[in-house]
């Protein structure tokens, strides 16, 4: 063991540090941007249901990073709840199935006055390469009405959160 500790002495640090991209200071200038305006609209918390109606959890995967450090929307009050019963809008991923499509109903239903919907990923807008089948009733519009549908398989995290924005505007 010793041998190894003396070793990683001698080497040092064989890492050097990112280069700096445009591309990512950009970014987060569009997130900061999204996020000011998200709070000069809500003036308060908003609270968001996931479903996951049948996805491939692609879609899941970016709205989790949205919970991250880069992102924040925690840290601005914009939090993901787990009850219906305490959410402003209901944000669903992947084809409806018709094994979910009750669940999803349920769910609409418990939440209060208004509802938003938001439609996440190619999925959730027309079926995807699920289409509509035995299995699948297809996009979520065919069982909800939704307010904004974001494209994409899967959208990007800063795409998720410009279709909220654009479903609280629509709203307000």
């Amino acid at each position: 063991m010793w041998k190894i500790v003396r070793q990683i002495g001698r080497a040092g640090m064989p890492t050097e540090a990112p280069p700096f991209a445009p591309a990512q200071a950009d970014a987060a200038a569009a997130v900061a941007g999204i996020q000011q305006q998200l709070l000069d609209i809500l003036g308060q918390a908003l609270a968001i249901r996931a479903v996951d109606a049948g996805s491939c959890n692609g879609c899941e995967l970016e709205i989790h990073a949205l919970n991250n450090p880069y992102y924040n929307l925690e840290g601005l009050g914009i939090k993901f709840v787990a009850s219906p019963r305490h959410a402003d809008l209901l944000l669903v991923t992947g084809p409806v199935t018709r094994n979910m499509e009750e669940a999803l109903l349920r769910t609409y239903d418990a939440m209060p006055e208004p509802r938003l919907v938001v439609a996440v990923g190619d999925c959730g807008a027309c079926g995807g390469i699920f289409g509509e089948s035995y299995a699948t009733r297809g996009g979520v519009a065919k069982v909800l009405p939704v307010d904004f549908t974001v494209p994409g398989c899967p959208p990007p995290p800063l795409e998720i959160m410009r279709g909220i924005l654009a479903a609280v505007r629509r709203r307000k």
